[in-house]
C-alpha cells in the first residue's frame, strides 16, 4: 500500500507499522491508576484532554475497556462489551473522538492472557465461553489451567483460565476482537497485558494482523537482588525483556522495568547505579533505547496498591532523568495530576525542553558524573542535566539553563 498517496491524513500515513517507533519522539501518559473504576473515569479524562494535549503527550494509556469481573477491567469476560466500571460505551467513544480531536492516540489495554469463564465444562471448571461472543470452548483454555488446550507458552496468571495462544481459532479470533478496537472503536495503540504469559511470537501476529501505531509490552519480572539489597549489574534482568522485544520481530516496545528498578535506588544517594560496566545508562534505556518505555510508576508499583513504588520525595529527580534522556518516557497520571500543580508543572517544563532540544529515543548520550550524591549527563548535542545533591554545572558559557527544581538542573546551549 502506499501510506505516500493524497488523500491520507496523517494518522493514516503512519499506520505503517514502525513508523512512530523510528520517529522516536513520543511521550506517552499512563491515563489512569488502580482507583479509577471508581471515580466515573471516562468523563474525568475527557476533561482533561486539551491539557494533555497542550503538555505535549502524543499518546494515552487507557484502562481496559471492555466487560470485566473485576472493576479495575483485569479479569476480561466478553471482549465486545463496553460498558465497564470506567464508563459507557457511549462515554468511551466520546472521549476517543474528543482525543482525536486533540491528535493525541488512545491506547488500549489488551488484556488477552487470561479470560473469566462463563460456564462449567470440563473439570467442573469455568473453562467455556457460552453465551457471549467468542464463545470458545474448553480448547481455548491452556492445560495447565484447567482447559483442553496445550501447556502454556509463558507463566501462568493463576486463579483463572489461561488462554491457549497456540490454537489458530483463538488466534483467529483475537485479531479479528484487535481489528475492530483498531479500526471501529478507535483505538490506535496497544498496550499488552502481563506479556510473560504467552510467547513473544503471538503478540507479532496480532501487531501484524491488528496493525496498531504504536505497541509497547508489559515484561515484568524481578530484577537481581542480593543480602544487601538490587545488583549493581542488571543484565541478565535487561536482556530477558529485549529477548521478548526480539521475539515480537522488533515490531513492540516494551516497558523498561529494569531503569525503574535501578533508578529508584540511585535517588536514594547511589547514583553510581545510573553508569554500567560500559559506561552506558544500566537498563534497557542503555542497550536498545528506541525500544525502551521508560517510567517511574504505573497503577501496579504505585498508586494504592504500591507492589514496588517509586520513592515519593525523589519522582522529579527520576522525571529529570527521564524526560531528558534516550528512550520513550511515560508519565504516570498521579504523578501529574494528583500531586499538586507544581509537580505537574515542573513536568511539562521537563517535557518542553525534550520537545524543544529534539531529544528522542535514540538520542546519543555521554555521561559525565555517577558518584553517590550526583549524576551527570550530557544528551545530544544541546542539553545536559544533573540530579543529586551534589553540587555540579556545565563548563562553558555556551550553556544556559533551561528547568531546575529540587535536586536536578537541566541546561541547554
Amino acid at each position: 500500500m502506499d501510506y505516500t498517496s493524497k488523500g491520507f491524513d496523517e494518522t493514516n500515513q503512519q499506520t505503517d507499522l514502525g513508523a512512530v517507533i523510528g520517529n522516536g519522539r513520543e511521550i506517552l501518559f499512563q491515563g489512569f491508576n488502580w482507583e479509577s473504576c471508581k471515580h466515573d473515569w471516562w468523563r474525568n479524562l475527557d476533561r482533561k484532554v486539551p491539557d494533555i494535549s497542550k503538555s505535549g503527550f502524543t499518546s494515552v494509556w487507557l484502562p481496559p475497556a471492555t466487560h470485566s469481573f473485576a472493576p479495575e477491567g483485569y479479569l476480561p469476560q466478553n471482549l465486545y462489551s463496553l460498558n465497564s466500571s470506567y464508563g459507557s460505551e457511549h462515554l468511551l467513544k466520546a472521549l476517543l473522538h474528543k482525543m482525536k480531536q486533540h491528535k493525541v492516540r488512545a491506547m488500549a489495554d489488551i488484556v488477552i492472557n487470561h479470560r473469566v469463564g462463563t460456564t462449567q465444562g470440563h473439570g467442573g471448571k469455568y473453562n467455556r465461553y457460552d453465551g457471549i461472543p467468542l464463545s470458545w470452548d474448553e480448547h481455548a483454555v491452556t492445560s495447565c489451567t484447567g482447559g483442553l488446550g496445550n501447556g502454556s507458552t509463558g507463566d501462568n496468571f493463576h486463579g483463572v483460565p489461561n488462554i491457549d495462544h497456540t490454537q489458530h481459532f483463538v488466534r483467529k479470533d483475537i485479531i479479528a476482537w484487535l481489528r475492530w478496537l483498531r479500526n471501529t472503536v478507535g483505538f490506535q495503540d496497544f498496550r499488552f497485558d502481563f506479556a510473560r504469559g504467552y510467547s513473544a511470537k503471538y503478540v507479532k501476529e496480532y501487531i501484524e494482523g491488528a496493525r496498531p501505531i504504536f505497541s509497547v509490552g508489559e515484561y515484568w519480572d524481578s530484577c537481581n537482588y542480593n543480602s544487601h539489597g538490587l545488583d549493581y549489574n542488571q543484565d541478565s534482568h535487561r536482556q530477558r525483556i529485549i529477548n521478548w522485544i526480539d521475539g515480537t520481530g522488533q515490531l513492540s516496545a516494551a516497558f523498561d522495568f529494569t531503569t525503574k528498578g535501578i533508578l529508584q535506588e540511585a535517588v536514594k544517594g547511589q547514583f553510581w547505579r545510573l553508569r554500567d560496566a560500559q559506561g552506558k545508562p544500566p537498563g534497557v534505556m542503555g542497550w536498545w533505547p528506541s525500544r525502551a518505555v521508560t517510567f517511574l510508576d504505573n497503577h501496579d508499583t504505585g498508586s494504592t496498591q504500591a507492589h514496588w513504588p517509586f520513592p515519593s520525595n525523589h519522582i522529579m529527580e527520576g522525571y529529570a532523568y527521564i524526560l531528558t534522556h534516550p528512550g520513550i518516557p511515560s508519565v504516570f497520571y498521579d504523578h501529574f495530576y494528583d500531586w499538586g500543580d507544581s509537580i505537574h508543572n515542573q513536568i511539562v517544563k521537563l517535557m518542553d525542553v525534550r520537545r524543544q532540544q529534539d531529544i528522542h529515543s535514540r538520542s546519543s548520550i555521554k555521561i559525565l558524573e555517577a558518584q553517590s550524591n550526583l549524576y551527570s549527563a550530557i544528551i545530544g548535542d544541546k542539553v545536559c542535566m544533573k540530579i543529586g545533591d551534589g553540587s555540579w554545572c556545565p563548563a562553558g558559557k555556551e550553556w544556559t539553563l533551561a528547568t531546575s527544581g529540587h535536586k536536578y538542573a537541566v541546561w541547554h546551549k
